[in-house]
């Protein structure tokens, strides 16, 4: 089941067309969730960026968007779909309604969320090989509109596809300056010591909502420091750790980068304050 504005539509439903402006411009944005047994994990967090991007974008916020509309619309498309006593993969992509060329006629918006089930409940730190390689076949542009979650993905499409084709499990993506800015699916941190070093947003990395629950968590541990500076492809092989952050999967250790191998033991100590703090927050 999909959610298309409020309506509840069977799976592989026709409700779109080619006018679409996501499909014609990527004229939208998204968010992906994680909801575990009905709890909506960093709700705010979400729903308050994806109010910013909208702004950003110059789309016409609705009176009915708040934070309690589409949180119960999350648990309504979970509702339909017997998902609520599970772990859930929720994407909302709001887009641009149809009509104009590249300069809309309006700036109304639709939504659709979609769920999936997900394997655990919990954030689990993989134990398992997980190399990377830097992409440099073209770079991300360190200014706001690369922050967003919007649809203009065709980079780090390019990025998963090079990691694919070359048996990577994941790209590093740079920008204008080259520096490391972030993965194709999620932020980065590296750790040196008792420091926990991630690009700032001005480098053009994604405005992650992990992200910022880690900055927080670590910023409160005594024995870790944060930086928040620009971060160069010679820093990581001289790295203790590179772990890469996102909501769904949490964190995921890199365990290679070209000659270099990593250890985990500063993400193991934070997946377990990760989970508590979703638990008091979700």
């Amino acid at each position: 089941m999909v959610n298309f504005n409020g309506k509840i539509l069977e799976a592989n439903t026709d409700f779109l067309n080619e006018e679409n402006r996501g499909l014609r411009y990527g004229d939208a944005l998204f968010e992906t969730i994680r909801v575990v047994n009905n709890k909506i994990y960093f709700w705010e967090s979400h729903y308050l960026r994806l109010m910013a991007s909208m702004r950003i974008l110059r789309m016409e916020i609705p009176m009915n968007f708040t934070m309690e509309f589409l949180q119960d619309e999350i648990k309504n498309s979970i509702a339909e779909n017997n998902q609520q006593d599970k772990a859930v993969r929720v994407r909302i992509t709001v887009f641009r309604n149809n009509g104009g060329l590249y300069t809309p006629l309006d700036n109304n918006v639709s939504y659709i969320i979609e769920t999936k089930v997900l394997d655990n409940p919990f954030y689990i730190l993989e134990d398992a090989p997980y190399e990377v390689e830097l992409f440099k076949d073209h770079y991300v542009n360190a200014g706001l509109l690369s922050t967003l979650k919007s649809n203009n993905k065709a980079l780090h499409v390019l990025a998963g596809i090079y990691a694919k084709e070359n048996d990577y499990n994941n790209c590093l993506l740079v920008n204008e300056k080259k520096n490391v800015i972030e993965a194709t699916n999620g932020n980065i941190f590296l750790v040196k010591g008792n420091v926990v070093k991630t690009p700032p947003i001005t480098e053009g990395c994604l405005n992650g909502v992990l992200r910022k629950q880690l900055i927080e968590i670590i910023s409160k541990t005594d024995d870790l420091e944060l930086n928040e500076a620009e971060i160069s492809p010679f820093e990581i092989q001289k790295a203790d750790e590179l772990f890469i952050t996102n909501v769904i999967s949490g964190i995921i250790s890199v365990t290679k980068y070209r000659k270099k191998t990593f250890t985990n033991s500063t993400a193991k100590q934070l997946v377990g304050k990760l989970n508590a703090r979703a638990r008091l927050q979700g």
